[in-house]
């Protein structure tokens, strides 16, 4: 599987076959490495959405509009049939989607969820992703909490948290996280974009050194492998 970063805190999965994007902020960040028109054009087989916040949600519907299968909460795939999203799907906490592609597990993520027009979003959502056979755990936007243990019982290939600090954990509770999860490796989102995010990933990455875990800092735009 190839994971790359495009700014903030969304990513392109992909497994040679099929592309997953998760969370697909593009035309309003300012860290986007492509435009929303270079984006439209990929051959998408879903976007998944982890909460409703107008940085996460992003470009969802240019997607849903276009035909591809947005994947959320019941509040969020209710929101995107509404506005136009053909193929959205709402799911819930503890559910699985499958497709040909793989799945798309959710879990808890500590945080609010509210569209940007105020629109109730459902509960927050982290995401486990099987792709390629590969195991990555999205975890959103949260703060550190016990069962993240459950989750990395599960067994991770990679884990993507975020570090950014003051609208989610900052690096050393992140760094702890990783006990918990235990994954193989590690990459770090939801920092830099905006000037309350000060949380400094090389601070995540030396927790996660400490502890054995490989852990990636990519720049916007770069892309790694599992």
């Amino acid at each position: 599987m190839n994971i790359r970063f495009l700014g903030h805190s969304t990513f392109l999965l992909q497994d040679g076959e099929h592309r997953v994007l998760i969370d697909p902020f593009i035309e309003h960040n300012p860290k986007s490495p492509v435009t929303l028109e270079q984006a439209l054009e990929w051959k998408l087989s879903a976007v998944l959405i982890s909460h409703a916040h107008g940085d996460h949600w992003g470009n969802a519907l240019d997607f849903g509009k276009a035909g591809v299968p947005i994947i959320g909460t019941a509040e969020i795939g209710g929101y995107a049939q509404k506005h136009g999203a053909t193929q959205a799907v709402g799911m819930n906490i503890g559910g699985t989607y499958r497709a040909d592609w793989g799945s798309v597990y959710l879990t808890p993520a500590w945080h609010s969820s509210s569209f940007p027009d105020g629109t109730y979003g459902g509960m927050p959502t982290g995401l486990v992703i099987e792709l390629g056979g590969r195991r990555v755990y999205f975890a959103g936007d949260t703060c550190l909490f016990s069962d993240m243990r459950v989750i990395g019982d599960r067994g991770l290939d990679a884990a993507i948290l975020p570090v950014g600090d003051h609208y989610t954990m900052g690096p050393e509770e992140a760094g702890r996280c990783l006990e918990l999860l235990r994954p193989k490796v590690a990459i770090p989102m939801h920092f830099g974009t905006f000037p309350a995010l000060t949380g400094d990933p090389q601070v995540f990455a030396q927790a996660g050194q400490a502890q054995g875990v490989d852990v990636r800092v990519l720049e916007p735009g770069e892309t790694t492998e599992l």
